[in-house]
């Protein structure tokens, strides 16, 4: 990219860290090392660390970059998921895509914790609850987040017009259920289970992969209004711990 990115709002840095590259390559390989480091330091501390990842196309770089990393102590890793698509249409699940795209090579060895388990069938609220007790079990094992943006500003499986959201930002546990009806972002796949705002609050390390001139657009506006029920993204802004880390290329 010829010459410098325009600068964020007015601000911006104070809530996140905005992290630039100049190609997808660059991106890729940056935002691996981003995501590698504080998990080696969890490790290294606390003798395990977990990874919540997200679906979609905007990660596969970033998961191709990871599962190459033999030096990441995976044994040590336990991986699972900020959100889940119910159904039981494999093609449209994050967990099939995240054992695809990153459960290879070296990666192989880290422990992968799906949101939807067989014995759950598509029983969306058991899932929900079954996720937030696995994740309250893990104690304090520093948990790192990996995140995408839609379009409409949402994150994880948080819809600005979901009927759920409310709820669900209001909520005390981990993970919950949301109906995204009604939601064009969300396609078929309307039924959800999703980390919460309080189940994000718990990652110390918070990292959202953003690529191309719109969704930079759309980050930005999320920064300018700064409203969660119009554009979720903006919860990401104000949780505690470490500010958000914003990884974006064009």
């Amino acid at each position: 990219m010829n010459g410098s990115p325009p600068p964020l709002p007015d601000g911006a840095r104070v809530r996140c860290a905005f992290v630039p590259y100049p190609d997808a390559d660059a991106w890729a390989r940056g935002a691996a090392q981003a995501i590698a480091a504080p998990l080696r330091a969890a490790v290294a501390q606390h003798g395990r660390a977990l990874l919540l990842v997200s679906g979609g196309s905007t990660p596969a770089p970033v998961f191709a970059a990871l599962s190459a990393m033999d030096d990441l102590p995976w044994t040590h890793i336990a991986v699972g998921l900020v959100d889940e698509r119910v159904t039981a249409d494999a093609a449209g699940r994050n967990d099939a895509l995240v054992a695809r795209a990153l459960l290879r090579g070296a990666a192989q060895a880290a422990r992968f914790r799906p949101l939807l388990e067989d014995a759950q069938g598509l029983d969306a609220a058991a899932a929900a609850r079954a996720a937030g007790d696995w994740l309250q079990a893990q104690g304090d094992v520093p948990l790192i987040a990996m995140l995408g943006m839609g379009d409409d500003g949402h994150t994880a499986s948080l819809f600005p017009a979901s009927r759920d959201l409310a709820r669900v930002r209001a909520s005390t546990l981990a993970y919950e259920t949301l109906d995204a009806g009604g939601c064009p972002v969300a396609g078929a796949y309307t039924q959800r289970i999703t980390l919460t705002p309080a189940g994000l609050a718990r990652a110390q390390a918070r990292l959202l992969l953003l690529r191309g001139a719109d969704k930079r657009a759309v980050f930005e506006r999320a920064l300018a209004e700064g409203d969660p029920a119009r554009m979720p993204v903006a919860l990401l802004f104000d949780l505690p711990g470490a500010p958000l880390q914003v990884h974006w290329c064009p």
